[in-house]
């Protein structure tokens, strides 16, 4: 395989013609393609790199393809999306979920074409890449010399629906491969990287990493991170405990403690910044926009608009008032699902003990512009965020358990507290805004796509906006 991996190679014209009627049916049907409801009308090549020669048994491409949709104004090129495209003259059937479709025009008329992440050899080519920070075409594979990648991995697909796509090799590590990319610098990259410098256990330190150079600029492709054996995300232990009716307090303590731990860790590792009255004044113009359109697109919240603009109207009253708050690089979209506990007894890792928690997926809210989402941010809109998801899981199962959430609540910030020093309900107007900000978000979010969940952060807007502060 390691032959393979050292040729620059190209991809010839006409690719995108034998892909593109086949592309226009399968991408809105993927979980990580962000322009759902919007037809497809056309794309635009960015790169096309050949990792296995076409007409072989096996061919294989890398693609990064702008989709074109119609937008606001017009039609224009939208997001740009990384694929692994795979071709056969037939599938086996253990691929025939990974099937995109059969070409019939093109250079690949004729032949089979797949995801092929889903395939061993193809996701066992990117791992040996990384291991040998192969260059090819415009694709760069870097790895951390201190850590070891060894051959011969077995990878398998992780099948649970994501925002991008991760692979799993042997149970030693967890390729997530970014599918919506944007040029920069990645704060799923970044973030880690820069814990690991600060010796921070609660994130796994990356190994190797995925780059694209494309005129010019660095594009992030894909992070390869120690694979966490029989870990549980938050959410799924959440419900768990919460479908047995027990209570939850201490492991929300011990995240409290975590999530502080990566913050101060993050302060030691990249600059700090005061939030003074003009700063603040845009971040809550940002917050009542938000809200403003929030009503509009979903006329059950227009009854708590006014409530719920007098929280953000509190935060600008006091920064009016010459309150400063710090900020610093963040999280940027933590709750549950994104915190993973290893097994209690179980192995060490380099990077955690048994059953602590660890924080994964730096990258942010996706639909951000990349610029904001490297933006420093006061490290209560983390906070905010786990409170909204204790909230989330309370209300996910039935019956109800009374309290649940209130006590996860208050013991996630007790523990952080613990590390930092600093109780966040001790800074209850900020706190309250970020909430709001959050739970505004929610609505829009669940009454697009999951309308049988609007009345979780209904629920909280209810709360929120009667929530009158002195």
């Amino acid at each position: 395989m390691s032959e393979a991996v050292t040729r620059p190679a190209t991809a010839g014209p006409g690719l995108l013609a034998s892909l593109d009627p086949l592309l226009r049916e399968w991408l809105p049907r993927q979980r990580w393609f962000a322009g759902k409801g919007r037809p497809v009308t056309g794309f635009s090549l960015v790169a096309a790199t050949e990792l296995l020669p076409a007409g072989g048994k096996l061919g294989l491409y890398h693609l990064l393809v702008q989709v074109h949709q119609p937008l606001t104004h017009g039609t224009g090129p939208g997001d740009c999306y990384q694929l692994l495209i795979g071709e056969r003259e037939a599938l086996p059937p253990r691929l025939a979920p990974a099937l995109i479709g059969h070409v019939t025009e093109g250079p690949l008329t004729g032949r089979t074409v797949y995801e092929a992440l889903y395939d061993p050899r193809p996701a066992g080519l990117l791992l040996e890449a990384l291991r040998t920070r192969a260059r090819i075409g415009g694709l760069r594979f870097e790895r951390d010399p201190r850590q070891e990648v060894r051959s011969g991995l077995v990878p398998r697909a992780v099948t649970a629906e994501q925002s991008n796509s991760s692979v799993v090799y042997g149970d030693t590590f967890i390729l997530k491969l970014l599918r919506r990319i944007v040029p920069g610098v990645n704060p799923d990259l970044e973030l880690p990287l820069a814990l690991a410098r600060e010796g921070c256990p609660r994130v796994p330190a990356p190994t190797a990493w995925l780059l694209a150079e494309l005129s010019g600029q660095s594009y992030v492709l894909g992070v390869l991170q120690p694979y966490i054996q029989g870990a549980a995300d938050g959410w799924e232990l959440a419900l768990r405990e919460l479908a047995k009716g027990q209570d939850f307090a201490a492991e929300a303590r011990a995240l409290g403690r975590a999530t502080a731990e990566v913050h101060t860790a993050l302060a030691r590792a990249l600059p700090t910044v005061t939030l003074g009255h003009i700063q603040l004044r845009s971040m809550v113009d940002g917050m009542l926009e938000r809200l403003d359109a929030a009503a509009q697109a979903v006329p059950a919240l227009r009854t708590y608009a006014p409530g719920l603009r007098s929280a953000f109207q509190a935060l600008a009253d006091l920064a009016a008032e010459g309150h400063t708050w710090t900020a610093q690089r963040v999280h940027g979209d933590l709750h549950l699902g994104q915190c993973l506990r290893s097994p209690a007894g179980g192995p060490s890792h380099a990077f955690g003990s048994g059953g602590e928690w660890s924080l994964i997926d730096f990258e942010g809210e996706p639909a951000r512009p990349l610029a904001e989402r490297r933006m420093p941010q006061p490290t209560v809109r983390d906070v905010a965020g786990m409170l909204r998801s204790f909230d989330y899981a309370a209300h996910s199962v039935r019956p109800s358990v009374p309290g649940w959430a209130e006590s996860c609540r208050a013991a996630y910030c007790s523990g952080y507290a613990e590390i930092d020093g600093r109780d966040p309900r001790n800074d209850p107007v900020l706190l309250r805004a970020y909430e709001t900000d959050k739970a505004v978000y929610e609505v829009v979010y669940e009454a697009r796509h999951r309308p049988d969940w609007l009345p979780v952060p209904l629920s909280a807007v209810r709360r929120l906006a009667s929530s009158h502060l002195t």
